[in-house]
């Protein structure tokens, strides 16, 4: 294994000197500003169409198709349009020309949600499942609609008269407003400190550097990062706190609204997600709490402190050891670690990671963190990435790489009714690439401390994946319920329950890992609390892949053939149903049970490693 200084594009920051071979290419969705100036026009003349087709939808199988193929068409059209401007804006988030084409495009959408919002209850009012099957039979073409009109049926309860819809439709103007102003806050505006390093340098301490900084070997430094990042997310508590009462009041109103009993119920219904599954993940993890506490206690030994402290929770496990990357060494050990999946599956994946579908490097003003976005229908998927040249930054990028097959697959072999996967099934296929990039590192590691230094990162993976996105899971219920019980929510109140949340998971009380009270405002620096019950989808697509990795590598072709059916499959049944048939059963404990199981096998052998040595 290379062990090499990484490219030092990630320190440019100038995004003008970084070369084009590691940007995206947009051009690919639209030749130009004007190209998309003069599509949204066509959209906006078009969207009238859909109201010729208002109390009509009972009258025969074609004009029902007619009207549902109209609608798809022109949404297909308008994610298009959404996706250009949306990642323009994301590449330099200070740019107000994106942003304005950005807002403009929302309002487009807002419009064509108004002008369809009659489809929904027409169809409600005009259907039973028998007359769905009997207009099935007599027009083939509406097979594609099959598992849409279908649920539809299913959430009739929750599907408002004409007048009501138009009125929620016309909502969606304001819904972003939480998190478009949290997110141009957080990313563009927001008054990042300065940090003097211990060997005298001062470099400015926003999220790529602090990423970095927080994974230090000078736990003075890392200390220092913490203190003050946190310190400065503290001063505006109150701003980030109004911010994401907002953003939980808009669920809450959309609860309501769709006559729910709770934001959770409304928000995992869309995916017929039962409530149980949440709850089982959040008890599962509570319950396991003493098999984290043991990886933190193992985390403290290997580091050799006192005390382990949070901050203490992201350096290197091996001191000496720092596995670097260029991007190219990256792409190549994941496309190597790919192989399990067959060729075809490599091919794309090559292509993806070469041919400007991945935008790599941080620079001024872009929009932190990583996602794939697989919206464009006709095109291909894109990567957003914050490439430092570290081990997770690898792994991030298998992980986004997960999701752009999924999207290529799904895309390829699904027409665009059933092509939109839920996020429930969506990260099955990052955790999976992420399963099988540790699977190859681990099998070509050359000595115990590369041994030890992976198993770390797994174990990491663990810890941020299952463990650390349930806490995030429960102190979204928490908040949720707050607002459903008519409590406030303020930046003080947000941080001493996420401060007394914390403190259980890390047993603070219990000396197993102190959270030190600069902490309590972590929660301001989650976007994902602005996505509406996601995060736990983290976790259990995380257990869902230990299973299914676990098989494949094992050699069983038979679940091979059966995951990249599932990564084909798009949103053609409920993603509950979709894994069921890939072979893993979330509504059971028992993926959460062996994801447990090999959390303790890991570290197993890294005790044993540790007194070989």
């Amino acid at each position: 294994m290379a062990e090499t200084a990484t490219t030092e594009y990630h320190l440019v920051r100038d995004r003008s000197r970084i070369p084009e071979e590691y940007k995206w290419r947009l051009e690919d969705i639209y030749p130009t500003d004007s190209a998309w100036r003069q599509e949204k026009a066509s959209l906006i003349q078009a969207l009238p169409s859909i109201g010729g087709f208002r109390g009509k939808l009972a009258s025969s199988p074609d004009v029902l198709f007619e009207c549902l193929d109209t609608v798809s068409r022109l949404s297909k059209q308008f994610v298009r349009l959404y996706c250009y401007t949306s990642m323009k804006s994301d590449l330099d988030t200070r740019d107000s020309v994106y942003a304005g084409m950005e807002q403009e495009i929302s309002q487009v959408g807002a419009e064509f949600s108004s002008v369809s919002s009659f489809i929904q209850p027409e169809i409600i009012a005009g259907f039973t499942p028998e007359t769905i099957e009997a207009f099935l039979k007599q027009e083939p073409r509406l097979a594609d609609y099959r598992h849409e009109l279908f649920d539809l049926m299913r959430r009739k309860e929750h599907t408002g008269t004409e007048g009501e819809e138009r009125i929620l439709a016309e909502s969606g103007l304001m819904a972003d407003g939480p998190s478009s102003v949290y997110n141009t806050f957080a990313d563009a505006d927001f008054p990042f400190p300065d940090m003097v390093q211990a060997d005298g340098t001062t470099l400015k301490l926003d999220k790529p550097s602090f990423s970095l900084q927080r994974a230090s070997f000078n736990r003075e430094d890392r200390k220092q990062a913490f203190a003050l990042f946190f310190g400065k997310i503290n001063e505006f508590r109150r701003t980030f706190g109004a911010q994401l009462a907002a953003q939980i009041k808009k669920d809450y109103f959309y609860m309501k609204a769709r006559r729910y009993n709770s934001c959770l119920e409304k928000a995992l219904d869309g995916g017929n997600i039962p409530t149980d599954v949440y709850r089982s993940l959040i008890t599962g993890v509570n319950e396991n709490l003493p098999t984290f506490h043991r990886y933190l206690s193992l985390r403290k030994r290997i580091l050799g402190v006192d005390q382990l402290h949070y901050y203490d929770l992201y350096c290197p496990l091996v001191r000496d050891l720092d596995l670097r990357y260029t991007y190219e060494e990256a792409t190549e050990r994941i496309l190597a670690s790919l192989s399990p999946l067959g060729e075809h599956y490599c091919s794309v994946a090559r292509t993806a990671l070469s041919d400007r579908w991945v935008d790599v490097y941080p620079n001024d003003g872009k929009r932190s963190g990583a996602y794939s976005n697989g919206g464009v229908y006709d095109v291909h998927p894109y990567m957003l990435l914050n490439f430092n040249g570290k081990y997770d930054d690898m792994s991030t990028l298998t992980h986004e790489l997960g999701h752009t097959m999924h999207s290529y697959l799904s895309n390829k072999n699904q027409p665009y009714p059933t092509a939109h996967y839920s996020i429930f099934v969506a990260e099955v296929a990052s955790t999976f690439n992420e399963a099988l990039l540790m699977d190859f590192m681990l099998k070509n590691a050359p000595n115990d401390d590369v041994r030890l230094s992976l198993l770390g990162n797994e174990l990491d993976a663990i810890r941020g994946t299952v463990f650390r996105q349930t806490q995030f899971s429960e102190f979204e219920l928490m908040i949720h319920e707050k607002v459903e019980k008519g409590e406030s929510l303020t930046g003080d109140g947000l941080n001493e329950m996420y401060r007394d949340l914390t403190r259980k998971y890390y047993g603070h009380d219990g000396g197993v890992c102190v959270v030190d009270d600069v902490m309590q405002s972590e929660w301001a620096y989650i976007p994902h609390f602005y996505y509406n019950f996601y995060v736990y989808q983290y976790a259990t697509s995380y257990t869902a892949s230990v299973d299914l990795s676990g098989k494949v590598l094992g050699g069983d072709e038979d679940t091979r053939k059966r995951y990249l059916e599932l990564l084909s499959s798009g949103g053609s049944d409920y993603p509950v149903n979709l894994l069921k048939r890939a072979g893993v059963d979330l509504t059971t404990r028992g993926p959460f049970d062996r994801t447990m199981d090999k959390m303790n096998r890991i570290m197993d052998e890294m005790e044993a490693i540790l007194e070989r040595s």
